[in-house]
């Protein structure tokens, strides 16, 4: 099935959350489109009442991010609950000739949007509703395969076996303390004595000082290359090359992204969570793509998570079908 849109404009549009923007950049990337990215920012007391409350939502942005305007896109991407008013505010104002697609359940009658995209885990479904297991991503294998030439020789002195650590931290479900940073450190060195392996390890924004002061303590003794934000980021490149990942269980799309090599993939698990949290986990985990680590390296394998690919294709069919009915 064919998973490209030719001749067609789009924007992807968010309040500029990285989880957000990348899950529409990736699906925009999938079908091939030439895209703008708009990140809007939402005034009060519109942020904090539901779509269907705001009045003319398109005038009471505020001026610090974008503010879209005609000509109106082909195609518009959305994600989060303040990029939804928007959404259905250009969906008006063009005449209803934009195609809308919204990635995530909306606080309101998905039947507004053309199309929304929900993870296995969400309860929503419907005619105009496509499900993917987990989050979608920008991940694909050329873009693997193309880093981990890349970042090869930036490694070659690290001994094997590689394994790749993406560090997320605290948001509204999970808790990542000093302690439980401590603990992740010392499951790292002790892997380390058992299997003589080298860490390539990503933190986030959400890491924060403290921790990363925590991580990197113990791991000026190790074998390792450490990324904190700063310089070119090797993130696609630590995926490519490591022969297992182990991955803080606070991000359904860091989980997603590890899952998408087809390698050993190690849930570290943090306090905290949510029924919708839990159920991914543990289809994750029934489904063969994770297994909790426990301090040690198995190997197993599986098809390649590539969730987003096959939205993509699912995406392509609905707006050929839109386009033909206009």
């Amino acid at each position: 099935m064919e998973s490209t849109i030719k001749e067609a404009s789009c924007w992807v549009l968010t309040d500029g959350s990285a989880g957000m923007e990348i899950q529409c950049i990736g699906l925009a990337e999938a079908l091939g489109l030439d895209f703008q990215v708009k990140r809007i920012v939402t005034t009060k007391p519109w942020r904090w009442l539901p779509p269907h409350l705001w009045i003319s939502p398109l005038k009471f942005l505020d001026k610090s991010g974008d503010l879209p305007e005609p000509p109106w896109p082909d195609i518009l991407i959305t994600c989060g609950r303040q990029a939804i008013p928007i959404n259905l505010a250009i969906k008006k104002a063009s005449g209803e000739k934009t195609f809308t697609i919204h990635i995530q359940t909306p606080n309101c009658d998905a039947s507004k949007f053309d199309l929304v995209i929900v993870p296995e885990h969400d309860k929503l479904r419907g005619d105009n509703v496509l499900v993917c297991l987990g989050a979608l991503g920008r991940i694909t294998p050329d873009k693997l395969h193309e880093a981990g030439e890349k970042f090869t020789p930036q490694v070659a002195h690290l001994p094997s076996p590689l394994v790749t650590v993406l560090v997320g931290g605290s948001n509204r479900c999970y808790d990542m303390t000093d302690k439980v940073m401590q603990d992740l450190a010392d499951r790292l060195e002790a892997l380390h004595q058992e299997t003589n392996c080298s860490f390539l390890i990503t933190t986030s924004r959400r890491t924060g000082a403290k921790n990363e002061r925590i991580l990197k303590s113990v791991l000026k003794d190790l074998p390792h290359q450490l990324w904190t934000g700063e310089g070119e980021n090797p993130y696609f490149g630590y995926l490519a090359l490591a022969e297992a990942l182990i991955v803080t269980g606070d991000s359904v799309n860091m989980v997603c992204e590890a899952c998408s090599m087809g390698k050993p993939v190690y849930i570290f698990d943090l306090p905290g969570g949510n029924p919708k949290f839990n159920h991914f986990h543990q289809s994750m985990r029934d489904k063969g793509y994770i297994r909790p680590f426990t301090g040690k390296l198995e190997h197993w394998s599986y098809t390649p998570l590539l969730e987003t690919q096959k939205i993509a294709c699912e995406v392509a069919e609905a707006w050929n079908n839109h386009s033909q009915g206009r």
